[in-house]
């Protein structure tokens, strides 16, 4: 298995396993939307900028 070295996508694939996750399983992390929305536009970010 290959994992990407650009930031942005191993980002957004972290951001994207975490939210479906949330979905199907109750996790009890108080700032979860907090967390997620940070990670968004961290991973949004770093591609649009290239990284």
């Amino acid at each position: 298995m290959k994992v990407t070295k650009n930031l942005g996508f191993l980002l957004l694939g972290i951001w994207l396993v975490i939210t479906g996750l949330s979905q199907v399983m109750s996790i009890p992390v108080e700032s979860l939307n907090m967390i997620l929305a940070v990670l968004g536009i961290a991973s949004g970010a770093l591609i649009i900028l290239g990284r």
